[in-house]
């Protein structure tokens, strides 16, 4: 409107606070998780309600559909006229981060491993399957799993001095799964190295494909710890980089181990898949850490912890 009255143009430059507090924002998301066992610690019913503004997270048909007799996915929405952007992974950055704490938390109380919990029931799913819709290849989804756990030497006492953790997922057409070895410095998470395991059919560009999942390690691990927007009558509290924190170069892990399934499949993504595990794979160490659990992210502040 300026540039019309001025007949010239205009040079409009926004401030970093102008940038920040009105940006476009990640939708809200929250989930409720309730698992049934028998009297011999045996999984016999599995349920998610999730629910999001404008728009929820939940894919009724991915893991573990297919794996548990009783199984129920439900998902609810309230219309906003909130402008929302994507976050990379859309929905499956928090469907993935709930689903895979929870699937260790149901692992500690049926007494099992996390990763023998899961690939139990991806056996499940593939020799005798409940219902037809079934989004994953089971054998592809275990296959990263089982990567991980040799990769990341699982189980054989080098991973004392840590607290560690395991997540995986499915999305955008590709397998990942990633083993996180976090310490506490001083009260406060680090996550010192990440073992990361990956089917996306065949790689066309080895190095590209090992950057993108290292990155997508990075970015989940700063936006896990850090990344939040709070807001107080209605205005965003985090106006620069000095309030809203992301991942700082010595907050990076020393090392990121990357593997990769070798087939013959055509290539898939890879931008977005190996994001979303890496939420629940930081959770799940923090707890083995701190020995306390985190509903809501960002993990790295108070109140997250029950």
């Amino acid at each position: 409107m300026i540039s019309r009255k001025a007949k010239a143009p205009v040079k409009l430059i926004y401030s970093r606070e102008d940038d920040t507090t009105y940006g476009i924002y990640r939708p809200m998301y929250t989930a409720t998780y309730r698992a049934a066992l028998d009297t011999n610690k045996n999984l016999i019913a599995f349920h998610v309600k999730g629910g999001g503004i404008p728009e929820h997270a939940i894919h009724a048909n991915r893991f573990p559909a297919g794996a548990v007799d009783n199984y129920l996915a439900e998902g609810w929405e309230i219309p906003s006229n909130i402008t929302i952007g994507a976050f990379r992974a859309p929905r499956s950055n928090f469907n993935a981060a709930a689903e895979q704490c929870f699937l260790d938390e149901l692992a500690e109380a049926m007494g099992k491993d996390p990763i023998d919990l899961r690939l139990e029931l991806l056996k499940r799913a593939k020799e005798n399957p409940v219902g037809k819709n079934n989004e994953y290849d089971a054998d592809r989804y275990a296959g990263v799993l089982e990567l991980v756990r040799e990769k990341s030497g699982w189980n054989n006492g080098a991973d004392k001095p840590y607290g560690r953790g395991v997540a995986a997922y499915f999305c955008h057409n590709s397998y990942a799964a990633h083993v996180v070895d976090l310490v506490l410095k001083d009260g406060h998470p680090y996550v010192e190295r990440v073992f990361s395991a990956v089917d996306c059919g065949i790689v066309i560009n080895p190095d590209a494909a090992i950057n993108m999942v290292q990155g997508a390690v990075v970015d989940g691990i700063g936006n896990s710890l850090y990344g939040g927007l709070t807001h107080k009558d209605g205005v965003v509290q985090e106006q620069n980089f000095h309030s809203y924190r992301l991942i700082r170069m010595h907050e990076v892990p020393k090392s990121i181990d990357v593997s990769f399934v070798q087939n013959d499949i055509d290539p898939t993504g890879l931008g977005e898949p190996p994001f979303p595990p890496v939420f629940g794979a930081v959770a799940n160490a923090l707890y083995k850490a701190s020995g306390k659990r985190h509903y809501q992210q960002p993990f790295d502040l108070p109140g997250s912890a029950v």
